[in-house]
């Protein structure tokens, strides 16, 4: 299967050398140097996964991951030349699923890239089957399917990224017991934890903000100050 790739960057060096490393391991790149033309090509085209620039001449990246995530899950990863926390978190918030600084190496892009899409055809794939494992929890209410990749709230459908899929799952599946944002890192994103990465408690805002979760007083994802978070 040839996965669609949309690229977007107004430096057109970088869109061209992505383009480049992305169809040597037989992607299929639709590629724009302006958020417009993104936008339309994402209404028109089946895209597996999107790489975006924040800083785009017409709209920016953070614009174009909020349309994307108004009606689409697939992955959304976000290159910018800055590399100011608030710039990650803001991208994380709204949906972004992993995050390159510029300057990077086009290999590392193409892992992350391989990593993305292999999480999200992972928990969209019923047919997987891991039959030592549980398929659904229902906590209070809270009901999260890893067949189907459903979850619900008192019987309305909540819609989460693969990213925020496996973090709520992760915390289900150790119902009880604290988990710290290190071992959430390292076995949601498979990659090495650095100390002050932001991006989990980002996401578990998000996943929060999509639960109704009261900001002292959640319901279901508590926070373990100086620990980590749990599922009680």
């Amino acid at each position: 299967m040839n996965e669609k790739i949309l690229v977007v960057d107004d430096e057109k060096e970088i869109a061209d050398l992505l383009e480049v490393y992305l169809k040597n391991d037989n992607y299929t790149v639709y590629k724009y140097y302006s958020g417009i033309e993104a936008l339309k090509c994402i209404e028109e085209t089946e895209i597996d996964l999107a790489i975006l620039d924040i800083m785009l001449p017409d709209i920016d990246g953070f614009r174009i991951c909020q349309k994307i995530r108004e009606k689409f899950y697939f992955p959304v990863i976000m290159l910018t030349a800055k590399i100011e926390d608030r710039d990650k978190i803001m991208g994380l918030t709204i949906g972004a699923d992993d995050y390159i600084t510029k300057p990077f190496n086009p290999l590392e892009v193409v892992a992350r890239v391989k990593t993305q899409l292999r999480r999200y055809q992972k928990y969209n794939n019923p047919v997987q089957n891991q039959p030592f494992q549980k398929s659904e929890y229902d906590i209070r209410g809270l009901i999260i399917n890893k067949d189907t990749h459903k979850c619900s709230l008192f019987g309305k459908e909540v819609s989460l990224t693969p990213i925020e899929f496996s973090i709520l799952w992760y915390l289900c599946e150790h119902q009880g017991k604290v988990i710290s944002s290190e071992e959430l890192f390292e076995n949601v994103w498979k990659e090495k934890y650095l100390d002050n990465n932001n991006t989990v408690m980002a996401h578990i805002g998000r996943l929060r903000g999509k639960l109704n979760e009261p900001a002292k007083k959640p319901k279901f994802i508590k926070t373990v100050w100086g620990i980590g978070y749990e599922i009680e």
